[in-house]
């Protein structure tokens, strides 16, 4: 694990090697950061903070148009690093271009780059086989990732890399390329990044080293450890990778869950998911399935559960064989909290607003336990076609009133983390005289619609408690075990405070 550091002046930089040396298996020290007058007296005591620390030292000048920090010309950054003395313990990250000037340091420790912010050139390979034509002894590729589909030509270079007996850095920046920094180690990439703090990366989606070593636990991943994720799109603001991973540490999973950042579904399925076609020869066990594929990854499965048909959504997703098989833990994540308080009998009318995914479970929950159910939406037409689905009463949710309802659930995405935090459905005028309100989304902990609600005089839930049930019963459904549930609570509560 290499940790990044970028610092405008000499001072901070020294610090924060010192940090980092307690952490990191390499330190990268980034001089384009620097403020142009620090950089003579970098040139001055880099021999002092190299000698500092324990640990191999890479340096870095970065131009801009390689995703440095300044603009730097030929001739500034060809003076900088003839002034770099050569040691053992020390690598010269310097780009392709640079390299094939002229040799402008006299020293094997080279590390030739080369980045591309644009998404994944169509000369990929051709760019690592000119670097490979280099004297560098480690190569190193930067991508932009859009899907997460374009992970996989990253993954393939660093098997031609292996195979060629070439030591590769591959990754993909962005968060659609996260499964290149957490999987990249296991599968030959010489090192990953990882920030020493929050908003301190020094490229798109790099994570944290304590995120990749507590949350990912990327030391004890191998070409063995099962791969498991929630697939939507976005998935960065999840908390379930914490939920997961602590109950696969806590019950000794061999596993790791990742988000995957996907737009289009159907390439990811074909190309990274399907055991027939996948692209990518990993232990891929399963997937929770979130906005907007909930619907449509109905079309790409061998089997469906009864319920997830009758619902007509999918939130998981079990590789077993060759097949794939779907089912719907979002019925009982709902119901669970709601049945522990108590807050349903045979007479209960509920108002359920929205009209995708998590109404359709919310519904058919309801309507199993038994509660008159009307629906309440913005989208007309779709608020149409599950009130027929279910056989139930639609009405608009413009100017909608929820006296003489029991319970009011919020089954839309308005409040969650975002743009839409400070959006609701009912106001507390709406509210009065509703028992309950429960909202579906989870983070933050306290939507504006629960403080609405609070403000009418109404009892809250959020959805939290529905999130960490219905992960316990994916976690049975993938590794045969009971899930430890009070580890799995604690670890979402950890999780939604970060």
């Amino acid at each position: 694990m290499c940790v990044p550091i970028c610092a405008p002046t000499l001072p901070e930089m020294e610090t924060m090697v010192v940090r980092a040396g307690s952490v990191a298996d390499i330190i990268e020290l980034r001089a384009d950061c620097l403020l142009e007058q620090e950089v003579p007296k970098f040139v001055e005591r880099v021999g002092q903070i190299i000698s500092s620390v324990a640990v191999p030292v890479i340096i870095t000048f970065r131009p801009a148009e390689e995703g440095g920090y300044r603009t730097l010309t030929i001739l500034e950054r060809k003076e900088f690093w003839q002034s770099m003395k050569p040691s053992p313990k020390v690598l010269f990250d310097i780009e392709y271009v640079l390299t094939t000037t002229e040799a402008v340091i006299r020293s094997s420790n080279i590390v030739c780059s080369n980045h591309s912010f644009e998404g994944v050139p169509v000369d990929f390979e051709r760019r690592y086989e000119r670097l490979a034509a280099t004297p560098a002894r480690i190569l190193k590729v930067a991508v932009q990732a859009n899907d997460t589909v374009d992970c996989l030509p990253v993954f393939r270079l660093l098997e031609r890399a292996a195979n060629e007996g070439k030591k590769l850095i591959a990754l993909a920046m962005g968060d659609a390329g996260l499964t290149t920094r957490i999987l990249g180690p296991s599968r030959g990439s010489y090192l990953t990044y990882a920030a020493l703090e929050e908003g301190s990366g020094t490229a798109p989606g790099q994570l944290t080293v304590e995120q990749l070593r507590s949350l990912y636990r990327i030391d004890k991943i191998n070409r063995k450890t099962r791969i498991f994720g929630l697939v939507g799109s976005p998935v960065m603001h999840s908390i379930s990778p914490h939920v997961h991973n602590a109950g696969f540490e806590a019950e000794d999973v061999d596993g790791v869950y990742i988000p995957f950042e996907v737009k289009d579904l159907k390439p990811f399925i074909e190309r990274m998911v399907r055991p027939g076609s996948r692209e990518l020869d990993w232990q891929l066990g399963g997937l929770s399935v979130t906005a907007p594929h909930k619907l449509t990854v109905m079309d790409h499965l061998d089997w469906i559960d009864d319920r997830a048909l009758e619902i007509g959504a999918v939130n998981t997703v079990v590789i077993e064989g060759d097949k794939l098989l779907g089912y719907n833990t979002d019925v009982d994540g709902f119901i669970e909290p709601l049945l522990t308080m108590n807050a349903l009998s045979g007479n209960s009318r509920a108002a359920v607003i929205g009209a995708g995914g998590a109404a359709n479970a919310a519904v058919w929950s309801l309507k199993k336990t038994g509660v008159d159910v009307v629906l309440f939406a913005r989208n007309a037409e779709k608020a149409r076609l599950l009130a027929e689905k279910f056989s139930l009463s639609c009405e608009p949710l413009e100017g909608a009133t929820f006296a003489g309802f029991d319970l009011v659930v919020n089954a839309t995405p308005l409040g969650s983390l975002g743009a839409r935090q400070q959006l609701t459905p009912a106001t507390a005028d709406q509210l009065n005289g509703v028992k309950l309100a429960y909202d579906l989304v989870y983070n933050p902990s306290e939507t504006l619609f629960m403080s609405e609600a609070k403000a009418a005089g109404c009892q809250t839930l959020g959805g939290m408690e529905m999130l960490v049930a219905q992960a316990r019963r994916q976690f049975k459904l993938w590794t045969g075990k009971d899930a430890p549930a009070e580890v799995m609570h604690a670890a979402a509560l950890r999780g939604l405070k970060k």
